[in-house]
């Protein structure tokens, strides 16, 4: 989603330097161009040379270190897109509170014309301090996006805020400052990942869903300014950033649960592969090993698409088919049936879309309109092409 995008990535002399290393890779990842500039301080303990080997790109250690002009500060300040001071000391949080601008990280922080991304990072006593806390409120007065400290263990020992965010966090909160803020307001209810129905204690029916596609749709909504509820079956997955996830297991249960948050949902987004269908009965104890087969008598579960689709009344529903023959037809028939406004179909069959993978080759079908098929795609941007659609529809449901 960063696709030639330009960031500043600024370092300062915390012991938390050596996570930015990681950002910065995860920004390269995203395709983002990435500059970095550090105090003096910074690197005691990260070298240049591990940002350069990852960037690709010189680090600027001094206002006058770099080789392409003696105004180089300026047009690295604002040739950005976004400037991120990561780890955000004591020190360096007074300085921009203050408008001090004496290294290259304050002085580019001052000339930035760019949204400023700062993540304080330091010792719990010395964050909780009055005078931190006055200068950390002053950024946000002064326009600066300020992210919250992690809590924890730190390295000195102590126990408390202060710890600076895992950097996939970090991203998270950069794409929010870099994407359009076009669902601010909105709603939005996701479903995601299988559902297990138990036989007994120890055996259930179940499908291969990971949960993939429906975080990647939660965590892009929360990353363009949506309030977000992720109904999630069994995954390995954290929780999105700023996402209010709730777990279930069966069908019943997510049921129960969508049904709960759907009037007070705009948008209802619903990725998970439900359990058609579950036993009619549990077992109490492990079924033993005994006979050559065994009868299991299965019911129908929930037709959960079905369900909101006549409790619909403002909403957008939209609803994923998981196809492996006839995809168009039975994703049309699906839609129709359901009273959905978007589906999103993909042939699992394929090799490059589907359960498990980190890409999904789907077409976007509406009411109206031709259907929009998309190459191979991560399940990020996928989850962004979607969403764009959503918004569309929001502004002009015809």
């Amino acid at each position: 989603m960063l696709a030639d995008r330009s960031i500043l990535l600024a370092v300062s002399g915390g012991i938390a330097a050596y996570k930015c290393a990681e950002l910065a890779r995860l920004f390269v990842k995203q395709g983002a161009v990435v500059r970095v500039v550090m105090t003096r301080a910074a690197t005691a303990f990260v070298g240049p040379a591990t940002f350069e080997g990852i960037t690709g790109l010189p680090v600027c250690r001094d206002l006058f270190d770099q080789q392409d002009a003696v105004m180089g500060h300026i047009e690295w300040a604002q040739d950005v897109e976004l400037m991120v001071v990561a780890p955000a000391t004591a020190n360096v949080i007074g300085k921009l509170a203050a408008g001090i601008a004496d290294d290259a990280v304050t002085t580019m922080a001052v000339a930035a014309t760019a949204p400023l991304l700062v993540c304080p990072a330091m010792n719990v006593a010395m964050y909780q301090k009055p005078v931190v806390q006055a200068n950390i409120k002053r950024l946000g007065e002064l326009g600066m996006v300020v992210l919250e400290p992690g809590v924890g263990e730190q390295a000195c020992g102590a126990v408390g805020p202060g710890r600076l965010p895992e950097p996939a966090v970090i991203l998270e909160k950069a794409l929010g400052c870099m994407l359009p803020q076009d669902l601010a307001g909105r709603r939005i209810l996701v479903t995601a990942g299988p559902t297990f129905e138990a036989i007994d204690p120890v055996r259930f029916i179940g499908n291969p869903s990971s949960g993939k596609m429906g975080y990647a749709v939660a965590r892009a909504a929360a990353q363009r300014g949506a309030d977000v509820t992720l109904v999630s079956g069994p995954t390995s997955l954290d929780s999105p950033h700023k996402v209010k996830t709730l777990r279930v297991a069966t069908a019943l249960e997510m049921a129960a649960a969508v049904e709960n948050h759907f009037n007070e949902s705009d948008v209802v987004i619903k990725t998970a592969a439900v359990s058609d269908y579950r036993p009619e009965t549990r077992a109490n104890q492990k079924i033993k090993k005994t006979a050559a087969t065994i009868d299991l008598h299965l019911v129908r579960s929930p037709d959960i698409l079905q369900i909101l689709g006549k409790m619909k009344k403002d909403q957008i529903l939209v609803g994923f088919a998981a196809e492996t023959e006839n995809v168009a037809a039975n994703a049309r028939k699906k839609m129709d049936q359901k009273n959905l406004d978007l589906i999103v179909a993909n042939d699992v069959s394929r090799n490059d879309a589907g359960f498990a993978l980190d890409t999904n080759t789907v077409t976007i079908f509406s009411k109206t309109g031709p259907p929009e098929k998309l190459p191979s795609l991560s399940k990020e941007k996928v989850a962004h092409h979607l969403l764009d659609r959503v918004v569309r529809l929001s502004a002009d449901p015809a």
